[in-house]
């Protein structure tokens, strides 16, 4: 007896060929960006993707010749841009010793700014001492200088069982159609996991590079600042310019063996394209029967797509550069109740520097030249100077609260005020920097041997 296909007298019709190469295109693309992250994860693209269209479109712009261009026109991207390895802005980066300023850093530095952003707060001090504004500052310690190009380890795909539902799906579908002799449908859910398997692979030969420039011999440390948009958050860099650089010049890229006209991944867009355009005009020629398969198919893709959507990449990035190019540079995150005192902290992480440097990178961050300022910065960086210089501070206040310096009463109060955030400042530094030059201990024998 033959099979009956189900809905054969149904005079309902679909008509689901044209949104099923525009519909769940993004998200497709933001799903196949996780071929670089995870091992394997190339060889898992069997499965009938809806978006045909708009994944041809994105790729395609991808190529870099008149042909790719005709077909696919628009601004060529780079495939780690498409694909958000990527194309961040960074913070603003200050140099001490080199004078070096980046008003707009890269990708990786935007890495590093989130990551530190996230630490959790180590020391916070907004108990003891004025506040208005609390503010952050995380210290981190780079010994590690990464190779000018590395080649990051891939993560162990967690997500491989699941990649079976979509793939199992699109291939019941498929047999499901054949069964039943619906063969514009099966063809079309078979053409639709081939050209999505091929189109994964060729996307996952890029290799996931590493790449920074390499230092001159002879230039100074990398110290220096990283001032996130808004000024609300800063980062203190500590460490040789070859563990610096790679943090503000650094940028994750996808090497192709095909680059830089990359016809492999044009021709996978062309593939795409055939698809949907068979699929606009075989799939109304089915039955209803293969109709609904073929929606189903889509359907359990989309679903699979948004999900591995929906994993928080930059965190994998994130990881990528702290845990193995960076190898886990010490991190301390420090909680300050004024602006104040979180720049007077910075100059004192960085008081090794030159006073010139110093003075800069203060009326950078403070930019104010009143004369209660003008006086106030020249103490500061006085004061600063000594404990880089290795010298002893007299124990207990470090400032002369009772000097007018030549100020009028209302200067003088709003003087004593910011010595007073100083004073905060260097508490907390010789309290809790195991770098510091020169320990209270070390100072009172000084002083007794004076």
């Amino acid at each position: 007896m033959a099979n009956t296909i189900p809905f054969q007298h149904s005079q309902f019709n679909l008509d689901i060929s044209g949104v099923a190469g525009f519909f769940g295109g993004d998200v497709a693309v933001s799903a196949m960006a996780t071929v670089h992250i995870y091992q394997g994860r190339k060889w898992l693209g069997w499965y009938n993707t809806p978006g045909s269209y708009e994944i041809a479109k994105r790729y395609g712009q991808l190529g870099r010749s008149r042909f790719w261009d005709g077909l696919y026109p628009g601004i060529n991207v780079d495939p780690a841009v498409l694909f958000e390895l990527d194309g961040a802005k960074g913070p603003r980066y200050q140099g001490v010793h080199s004078g070096t300023i980046i008003a707009r850093t890269g990708h990786l530095a935007h890495l590093f700014m989130q990551e530190c952003k996230d630490t959790p707060i180590s020391h916070s001090r907004l108990k003891r001492y004025r506040v208005t504004s609390p503010m952050c500052v995380t210290v981190v310690d780079l010994h590690h200088q990464p190779d000018p190009q590395e080649h990051p380890r891939l993560f162990r795909d967690s997500t491989t069982p699941l990649a079976s539902i979509p793939i199992m799906a699109s291939l019941a579908t498929c047999i499901a159609c054949a069964v039943y002799k619906d063969w514009f449908c099966f063809s079309m859910i078979l053409l639709g996991m081939v050209s999505s398997g091929v189109s994964c692979f060729v996307i996952g030969t890029g290799v996931f590079t590493f790449t920074h420039p390499k230092h001159a011999n002879g230039v100074p440390r990398g110290d220096g600042i990283l001032v996130s948009e808004g000024d609300n958050e800063v980062v203190v860099l500590r460490g040789s310019e070859g563990a610096v650089t790679p943090i503000t010049r650094g940028r994750f890229s996808l090497k192709f063996s095909s680059e830089p006209e990359y016809h492999n991944i044009g021709g996978c867009s062309l593939l795409l394209t055939v698809q949907f355009l068979a699929q606009l005009l075989l799939v109304p020629q089915g039955e209803i029967f293969g109709q609904i398969m073929f929606l189903c198919s889509l359907a359990v893709s989309w679903g699979y797509n948004s999900y591995l959507s929906s994993l928080d990449r930059e965190s994998f990035q994130r990881r990528i550069l702290f845990d193995q190019l960076l190898q886990k540079p010490s991190r301390r995150k420090f909680e300050l109740g004024t602006r104040t005192t979180l720049v007077v902290f910075v100059l004192l992480l960085l008081s090794t520097a030159e006073p010139a440097a110093l003075r800069k990178l203060l009326d950078d961050l403070l930019p104010n030249e009143t004369l209660v300022w003008i006086v106030w910065k020249g103490v500061v960086i006085e004061k600063v100077c000594s404990v880089g210089r290795g010298m002893c501070l007299p124990q207990g206040l470090v400032f002369d609260y009772a000097a007018d310096h030549g100020l009028k009463p209302n200067d003088r109060a709003l003087l004593q005020t910011l010595f007073g955030d100083a004073q905060a400042a260097f508490e907390v530094y010789f309290e809790v920097d195991s770098r510091k030059y020169v320990s209270k201990t070390a100072c009172n024998g000084a002083s007794r041997n004076a």
